[in-house]
């Protein structure tokens, strides 16, 4: 059975798109080729990969990567993180690409003490993760 790729977009592919390419690798490698991507490359986030590491997801090999055309029209899905990704995610011209939006806050946007700003990076990564859970159950 060929898998089916699906590609998670943001706007820097630094936190939420790379949180959510490793739970679904880790939970469903098997079923599913999955990549990343960004409107722009920021750099794979510090915190990303520490509060991954604490799920035990490793994410560190992991690379900051722009949205490429070709993988964008393969995809089976392509998923789109926050809003930003979404309003300007480029024109897939294959119309058999299942998009949806799935909006998480940004943590790399939080505020605060260095405890406030790790757990907010927690929160998202237990919400992304949940909602792969779910993908993987409802076994798209």
């Amino acid at each position: 059975m060929e898998k089916k790729l699906v590609y998670f977009l943001c706007t820097g592919n630094s936190c939420r798109s790379q949180m959510a390419d490793g739970f679904l690798n880790a939970l469903s490698s098997e079923k599913y080729e999955v990549k990343s991507a960004g409107l722009e490359a920021h750099g794979l986030n510090a915190r990303a990969v520490q509060v991954m590491k604490e799920a035990g997801v490793d994410i560190s090999q992991y690379s900051s990567n722009v949205i490429d055309p070709e993988i964008l029209n393969r995809a089976s899905y392509v998923i789109t993180l926050c809003g930003h990704a979404d309003e300007h995610c480029p024109v897939i011209s294959n119309p058999n690409v299942v998009k949806w939006h799935w909006g998480f806050d940004d943590p790399a946007k939080a505020s605060g003490t260095e405890v406030e700003i790790m757990d907010q990076f927690r929160n998202v990564r237990d919400a992304i993760k949940a909602r792969i859970e779910k993908f993987v159950k409802e076994g798209q």
